[in-house]
């Protein structure tokens, strides 16, 4: 039997009596606001320097960022692969520098095949910085109070679109994009790469602990026991995988062409780009607020029953951005759907580690969110092109809300969350 890894560092201990893995969630969190607010909550960003300094065209700059989304989701089966075998410090660090050299090189990027280039590299070192490894360095360390050290940990991904886009904004406006570009690689490295080496460990069992504080699991002869879980083959094979991402393919997709398109729909119908940009302020903080609260409420409510919930808030919220026009409707209606974007985004990720265990998750998850990912870099182009067809944001967005009641049916037809593991726990018994 495997007995697990020895302890890497005895002298990373619980400190003053809290769980160290405290200080993993804390640590994510920091990595989190850093890494996706200089990297994902810039892509919009980075569209408007390149076509405004670069020349290029809005298509070629919105075909490259659908790149981004397709190639972090294609680096992230990798990234999976390797957080299974190897410390994740590292994997954080390599996207982090891989991240800001990309970054960093913005400014030289004058010939088509170099922007390409740029949004491919983007989004693989996205991949291994952000929730890939964030979310299950995360659930290795909880059991318990998952739902809350996720919630909390996956928080910064929107602050993150909080306090760096403003900041972004303000240098590429002030400087050129070209400049600007080393200010913000520079503090994506300063930001993620220390406290990723300092803090970061692989598993409770690395420093002779389990999940949630709780004394290590022993095997009758004294060895650690691996952690619980099903296989990967298994896993993906699974009804529970196959409709649960399925689920999240036609939200997640929705939700991202939501993002895209919000900013425009508020401006078109209020005359004014600054209601425009406190709409989407708004929709971030309700994002924030709803994840926190969920992870609350998780501890209380089955995961499948406050995502059907979330389904159809989001559904509701589609419906109404079809018909919101005054400037308090928009700010509400806002809100709403950022209270379904935390949520959603937190979900995934949590409801993997529920199904499926700890043994292979980081490879399951990274399948997952391959799949969702890829479906986000349609989300933008299909609410444009439908807005095109029918003239208007109306019938836009009433098509999307169709995703949220097929992603509801999805998951209903998933069947239970722990089937899997509640039949090899069975067949153990027996």
């Amino acid at each position: 039997m495997d007995a697990g890894p020895e302890p890497e560092d005895p002298r990373a201990s619980p400190r003053g009596g809290l769980f160290y893995g405290w200080y993993i969630v804390g640590t994510v969190f920091v990595i989190h606001t850093v890494s996706c607010g200089l990297i994902f909550y810039n892509l919009s960003i980075f569209l408007k320097a390149f076509v405004v300094e670069g020349g290029f065209s809005v298509s070629a700059t919105s075909n490259a960022t659908a790149l981004f989304f397709i190639s972090s989701g294609i680096a992230g089966l990798g990234v999976g692969w390797l957080l299974d075998r190897y410390d994740p410090r590292w994997v954080v660090t390599f996207g982090a520098f891989l991240s800001a050299g990309v970054l960093a090189g913005a400014g030289h990027v004058d010939e088509l095949w170099q922007l390409y280039g740029f949004y491919i590299l983007f989004g693989i070192g996205n991949a291994a910085v952000a929730v890939i490894p964030g979310m299950t360095i995360v659930a290795r360390w909880f059991t318990r109070q998952r739902s809350k050290a996720i919630a909390y940990a996956s928080t910064g991904l929107s602050l993150g679109g909080i306090v760096f886009t403003p900041i972004s904004a303000t240098l590429v406006e002030s400087y050129g994009l070209g400049e600007a570009a080393y200010w913000l690689a520079f503090t994506l490295v300063l930001g993620v790469v220390p406290v990723a080496l300092i803090m970061l460990r692989k598993s409770p069992e690395s420093i002779g602990l389990s999940p949630d504080g709780d004394p290590p699991r022993l095997a009758a002869d004294g060895s650690r026991l691996p952690p619980d879980g099903v296989s990967f083959n298994d896993a993906i094979r699974s009804r529970f995988f196959i409709f649960c991402t399925a689920a999240f393919v036609f939200s997640m997709m929705a939700q991202v062409g939501s993002l895209a398109h919000q900013f425009r729909l508020v401006a078109t119908r209020t005359g004014d780009d600054h209601v425009a940009a406190l709409a989407v302020s708004i929709m971030a903080a309700a994002s924030i607020a709803g994840r926190l609260i969920g992870g609350s409420l998780l501890s209380r409510v089955a995961s499948k029953t406050y995502l059907f919930a979330i389904y159809v808030l989001q559904g509701i919220s589609f419906a109404l951005f079809a018909f919101a026009e005054g400037v308090a409707a928009l700010f509400i209606v806002s809100a709403m759907f950022g209270a379904t974007v935390g949520n959603m985004q937190m979900m995934q990720p949590l409801i993997t580690a529920e199904a499926f265990g700890l043994k292979a998750y980081a490879r399951i998850l990274s399948v997952s969110q391959m799949i969702t990912t890829c479906a986000n870099a349609a989300g933008p182009a299909l609410l444009g092109f439908l807005y095109v067809a029918a003239g208007g944001y109306e019938t836009a967005y009433l098509a999307i809300t169709v995703s949220s009641v097929l992603g509801f049916a999805c998951l209903a037809a998933a069947g239970p969350v722990r089937a899997l593991i509640d039949a090899q726990e069975k067949s153990l018994r027996d």
